[in-house]
């Protein structure tokens, strides 16, 4: 009998309707578009607006969207994750609102923090609860309202980041030709140190001299991120290649987390892919952390053919990295 893994059935997005272009940002902080195109290659980002919209509103909207196109009764899930490093408050859990916000009442579920790597570490885990044969229908949600948390005064860092949330319905199948064969996922405390926000928890609770400090915003040593984003996200993907032979010939298309442009360019030279088969989309969505990788899945959803091998590979917060390979289900 073949071995019970995970495929993703269905996905379904939501992506705020405010643009916000590199000629508007260039009038909020010393910055241009050329200077930002030549260093992450970013042109505009999505920004959730509106009082009182946090995540859940995008995460929330996004289900809705994935009950309809898969004909699922909310009654019919039995776990919802969340991913996410911008949850609606501390507690109670973002998964716990979109679950009350989209009548989903026989689920459990939780948040997953990992940086930009939380869908495959949310993925890895919806995957070891359907193996165990404890869950049939999961929900992941990989939301992100990254204006949140973004200092709109730091050239360095605002033009990176957007917001969106993307849904997707991950049931058992025992067809070993699609679904999430493998993954692999690693750790490394020491990126504390270089992509943090300071203030907020428990640490340096909230107060009047932590928010004059500008501390609750993303504080990010770049060239120290970029020097451990460009080893570990190439070296993860093609371990995981090495690991199962696969050739770049054999793959369909690496979804590379979509952080920096010259990142994505040099994990896919690393695996020995063509350009085009390496797809991105940081132009108009920027980084959208934990939801940049299923943005593009739910993207090129069109282009992918049942059984197409494909890679994805992430590096975020922590540090925290990790690949798959995966196989697409329909």
């Amino acid at each position: 009998m073949s071995e019970v893994h995970s495929a993703i059935t269905a996905i379904e997005a939501f992506i705020p309707e405010y643009v916000l272009t590199n000629p508007t940002l260039s009038r909020m902080v010393d910055t241009d578009d050329q200077w930002i195109m030549s260093r992450v290659g970013i042109k505009e980002r999505h920004i959730l607006r509106g009082k009182g919209k946090g995540n859940s509103h995008m995460g929330a909207a996004a289900v809705e969207k994935l009950l309809q196109k898969s004909q699922t009764d909310p009654s019919e899930i039995d776990m919802l994750l969340c991913c996410t490093v911008t949850p609606d408050m501390l507690f109670p859990a973002t998964a716990n609102i979109i679950c009350d916000k989209v009548g989903i009442k026989n689920a459990w579920g939780y948040d997953i923090n990992a940086g930009c790597s939380g869908f495959v570490f949310s993925f890895s885990t919806i995957d070891a609860f359907i193996r165990s044969g404890r869950i049939k229908k999961a929900i992941l949600v990989a939301g992100e309202k990254m204006s949140a948390i973004v200092d709109y005064k730091d050239r360095a860092t605002c033009p990176l980041f957007g917001d969106a949330a993307v849904a997707m319905l991950i049931e058992p199948t025992t067809d070993p030709n699609v679904g999430l064969l493998d993954y692999e996922n690693h750790v490394d405390g020491v990126g504390r140190k270089y992509l943090y926000q300071k203030a907020g928890g428990s640490c340096y609770p909230p107060t009047e001299m932590t928010v004059k400090r500008r501390e609750h915003f993303i504080h990010q040593e770049g060239q120290q991120v970029f020097k451990y984003a460009v080893t570990n996200m190439a070296q993860v993907a093609e371990s995981i290649m090495k690991k199962h032979h696969i050739t770049a010939n054999d793959v369909a298309y690496l979804i590379p987390h979509q952080a920096n442009l010259r990142i994505i360019d040099a994990t896919g030279q690393r695996m020995g892919l063509p350009a085009d088969k390496v797809l991105i989309n940081i132009e108009r969505f920027g980084n959208t952390s934990a939801a940049s990788i299923p943005l593009v899945l739910w993207e090129y959803e069109n282009k992918f053919i049942k059984g197409d091998t494909l890679i994805f590979a992430a590096f975020g917060a922590g540090f925290t990295w990790g690949a798959m390979y995966y196989k697409w289900a329909y």
